[in-house]
């Protein structure tokens, strides 16, 4: 494989990384899914229990990627691990799949998670303002919103990396300080000992929550391993994207040292701030209520408690910057997978240009206009479980590419070792290989197309090579 960083310019410091990190991974996640997990599990302590579970295998992979971001600090990240570990239709399927589902995929879902909260402000925006009516196709504001907001950052982005940079580390910044400050005032002015010691009240209970009767329905045996699968999806999306600063090492300074540590400390801080509005909400918010949070923004609900009605427009305020900052990150990140499988031949050869700014325009666009027609689904739920599912099929693949190159480079370079060798990249395979399973199983209809997506993939491979 041929280094493709010679034309890239190095201009991101370990802060920058960091901030990527973290701009990419908190998106509206934090603010949404803790209401579908609190239905699916039916106890604070199952609710915390997935929260911190997710943080750490999170944190693992993240520590572990360290040893395979050193060895090849190059632009492409994960599809480079993939493409040493285990040849090139590996690392083609998961830059497929990368194209189709998972980084376009997540780029709508968050722009979608944009336009809802950007209704609070201005309704005219809502899902609800149809513009247009074609048989089973509707077309409405929310839709153009998220499509318009993607089309602007991809522009930006195609300027080049600075100016990207300053947005997401400004952006980051905002977000992380407006997250700590909503934790602060949350268990200071709202917090409630009567709240918190009822929420703690059986703390190992398991019970889902029926809509349709409005009431909990016991759960143990297949019927906890599903909700527990279900409530996963939602934790995992919002902990993804972690990797996303592995994509761009050609544009990192010492990226055999900073790439690792970014990882490591975005994940860090990550985890934490998810774990701690967690127990903020359960500190504020009776657990009914957390479940049944009207459209699952339960952090609307904390706010309106913290800070009485203008609460939800400071929430609306907080997502929009949050999920902006995340697709910048993830939008700047993804188009380097493309640039490096075209420069394999394996993408469009148009991808693996650079424009005057230093940057593959015409990857970016690509991805724009892929996203921008997943974006017209508008089921943020849907391209979840589309997402999580393939992307945890590739991290668990790229980890077990950390045992296949001890063996098959014993003599190579290694600036960083993974963390807790072997043991903590083998729990990590070991958790996520069970949560995959379980989605399978149990998500079938959505998760099973996720899938399928994936192994369409193999013949166009071979018709790629072919060609060639």
């Amino acid at each position: 494989m041929q280094d493709n960083t010679e034309n890239f310019k190095r201009e991101l410091g370990l802060f920058d990384g960091t901030m990527l990190v973290v701009g990419s991974m908190i998106g509206s996640g934090i603010f949404i899914v803790s209401s579908d997990i609190a239905r699916q599990v039916g106890s604070a302590g199952w609710l915390t229990l997935i929260w911190v579970v997710s943080g750490l295998i999170t944190m693992i992979a993240a520590v572990s990627y360290g040893e395979l971001s050193a060895m090849f600090p190059k632009a492409g990240g994960q599809y480079v691990y993939l493409q040493e570990a285990y040849g090139k239709l590996v690392a083609f399927l998961y830059g497929w799949s990368f194209f189709s589902v998972i980084q376009t995929g997540t780029i709508a879902a968050v722009g979608v998670g944009f336009s809802k909260f950007a209704a609070y402000l201005i309704p005219a925006v809502s899902d609800e303002n149809v513009l247009m009516n074609i048989g089973v196709f509707k077309l409405n504001a929310a839709q153009i919103v998220s499509i318009t907001t993607i089309i602007f950052l991809t522009f930006l982005n195609s300027r080049g990396v600075k100016n990207s940079k300053i947005l997401q580390t400004i952006l980051t910044i905002i977000k992380i300080l407006s997250l700590f400050g909503l934790l602060i005032f949350g268990f200071i002015l709202a917090a409630k000992a009567d709240i918190w010691n009822a929420n703690w009240t059986d703390v190992w209970a398991t019970k889902k929550y029926v809509k349709e009767t409005a009431s909990w329905l016991p759960i143990s045996g297949i019927a906890l391993v599903s909700g527990i699968a279900a409530a996963m999806v939602g934790s995992l999306f919002s902990s993804d994207a972690w990797n996303g600063v592995t994509f761009i090492a050609g544009e990192i300074k010492n990226p055999k040292r900073n790439v690792g540590l970014s990882l490591f400390l975005g994940t860090l801080v990550v985890s934490i701030i998810y774990i701690l509005m967690n127990l903020m909400y359960l500190a504020v918010i009776p657990f009914e209520e957390i479940a049944t949070a009207k459209s699952d923004r339960v952090a609307v609900v904390a706010s309106q408690y913290i800070f009485g009605d203008i609460g939800t427009s400071i929430i609306a305020v907080m997502i929009m910057i949050s999920t902006f900052a995340c697709n910048n990150g993830l939008i700047m990140a993804g188009a380097r997978v493309y640039y490096t499988m075209a420069k394999d031949g394996l993408f469009f050869k148009k991808a693996a240009v650079l424009n005057p700014a230093g940057v593959p325009s015409w990857a970016l666009w690509a991805q724009c206009i892929w996203a921008s027609v997943l974006c017209l689904t508008g089921k943020y739920g849907s391209l979840l479980d589309f997402v999580i599912i393939i992307a945890l099929i590739f991290y668990i693949l790229t980890i077990y590419g950390i045992f296949r190159l001890r063996k098959k480079m014993p003599d190579a370079e290694r600036p960083y070792r993974s963390f807790g060798y072997p043991f903590l990249p083998a729990l990590y395979l070991v958790i996520a290989s069970a949560v995959s399973i379980a989605l399978l199983v149990t998500q079938t209809a959505t998760c099973g197309w996720g899938v399928l997506i994936m192994v369409i993939g193999i013949p166009i491979y071979y018709v790629v090579n072919k060609r060639k």
